[in-house]
């Protein structure tokens, strides 16, 4: 037990003078005196035997999400499940979360993956984890019970708030094997470019789609439509990266934290990588950090023309530090900035233009509706007796059927709209 005091009063007082303006040594010394007592009287008292690892370990734990959602202790299988993740192959049911309200809300799911083919949506909570209540839990220990064997089944119950109802959701875990990156070449020489995740491959495999779709179409592209909705975020490097594809000059972002060396301004490098030809870029609430980033920054450019609806909000810098024994911690140390100067951090990007994803359902009318469903309107009932005598009524409900099942069906409203904007802009530019 001494040891492990003298371990924390070793590293209080490496401290820089800055830290510890606010409280005394001596202050934080006995709080720390008080820490050891109240774990020599867990170890010997507590009416289950519990190891002081396990405690210790859930004491830092504490410490860390007390200060914001992002901020954790990351245990030895933790932090080599962050390595994973940023490799582009990890275990689990590929979605991004955060802790809210005490229960866990899905940032985004990532396209192709379990919780995405399970219809899990950006704004979900889950509060309940094979029948056990999520409040209480922290949010590593709630990625540790989401995580599990490949093609084992995990039961939640999810919260939707859009739709005011809770449901179940049963999903089989697998080997979440991350493509970045996906292309197409639309008919009028516009690229189609949708990005699932910044991992450490997303800008190299971005140019070489570029490249791809360009041959594709046999020269440089009218333009492009660059798709970031539901994409969670990833590594910081990969944003610039990206964003630094189509800058020819200034600042992607820059990083604001409480000491110097989290002051960083990022800049391009010069060479856009479709000479400028028209962008739209698609954001919604599921487009989170890294995303926002490559938005933000193509936005006050005015690079893109941002369209759909406000993104997420994660405008925090997490920096991942190794603790002795092979485990690690994710501590916010700083908050992203737009070349603009303006904070993404519980704020979002908002479009240029707001798209809002619709629904086409069929309209289901009462007995009573249109002209029939004004006060005074003139009955036609001999008229409507002859036409039905003389079958001209049955025609004109086969019309009605068939203009019915021919209606043009929404795959992707935003999209669409996208397209035509990029479109719009590439024939004006000619």
């Amino acid at each position: 037990m001494k040891r492990i005091l003298f371990a924390l009063l070793i590293s209080v007082s490496l401290l820089p003078a800055a830290h510890t303006q606010v409280n005394s040594r001596e202050e934080i010394y006995a709080k720390l005196d008080v820490f050891a007592q109240v774990l020599e009287r867990i170890r010997a008292a507590y009416v289950e035997e519990v190891t002081e690892t396990e405690v210790i370990e859930n004491a830092i734990n504490g410490m860390l999400t007390s200060l914001d959602p992002h901020s954790a202790y990351l245990n030895t299988d933790a932090f080599n499940d962050i390595k994973e993740q940023t490799s582009g192959e990890f275990g689990g049911l590929g979605i991004e979360v955060t802790m809210e309200n005490g229960v866990v809300k899905v940032v985004a799911p990532i396209e192709d993956t379990p919780a995405y083919n399970a219809g899990l949506q950006s704004g979900d909570y889950i509060i309940k984890i094979d029948g056990d209540d999520v409040r209480g839990m922290s949010l590593s220990d709630a990625v540790d019970r989401m995580r599990g064997p490949v093609d084992s089944d995990i039961l939640v119950k999810v919260y939707r708030e859009s739709e005011r109802r809770t449901f179940d959701v049963t999903i089989t875990r697998a080997i979440i094997k991350v493509k970045p990156i996906k292309s197409r070449l639309e008919p009028t020489g516009i690229g189609y470019l949708r990005i699932t995740s910044f991992n450490e491959h997303t800008a190299d495999t971005l140019r070489d789609h570029i490249s791809r779709l360009e041959k594709e179409h046999g020269s440089a592209l009218n333009g492009v439509v660059l798709d970031l909705r539901n994409n969670p975020g990833g590594l910081l490097n990969q944003a610039i990266a990206v964003a630094d594809l189509f800058l020819e000059r200034g600042e992607i972002v820059s990083t604001r934290g409480r000491i110097e060396g989290q002051n960083t301004r990022y800049n391009a490098r010069g060479g856009d990588v479709l000479s400028n030809a028209p962008m739209v870029v698609l954001i919604n609430q599921g487009s989170a950090s890294a995303s926002e980033i490559v938005a933000g920054a193509l936005k006050d450019h005015k690079r893109a023309v941002v369209v759909g609806m406000k993104s997420f909000g994660k405008g925090s810098v997490q920096t991942v530090m190794t603790l002795p024994g092979g485990a690690g911690m994710r501590l916010t140390t700083a908050l992203y900035y737009t070349p603009a100067g303006i904070s993404i951090q519980a704020k979002g990007i908002e479009p240029d233009i707001e798209i809002k994803p619709v629904k086409v359902e069929e309209l289901e009318l009462g007995e009573a509706s249109g002209e029939a469903a004004l006060p005074g309107h003139i009955e036609v009932g001999g008229l409507e007796k002859a036409i039905e005598e003389n079958g001209d009524k049955k025609d004109n409900a086969d019309d009605s059927e068939r203009t019915s099942s021919d209606a043009v069906k929404v795959e992707d409203y935003q999209l669409e709209r996208a397209l035509d904007i990029v479109n719009a802009l590439s024939l004006w530019r000619k």
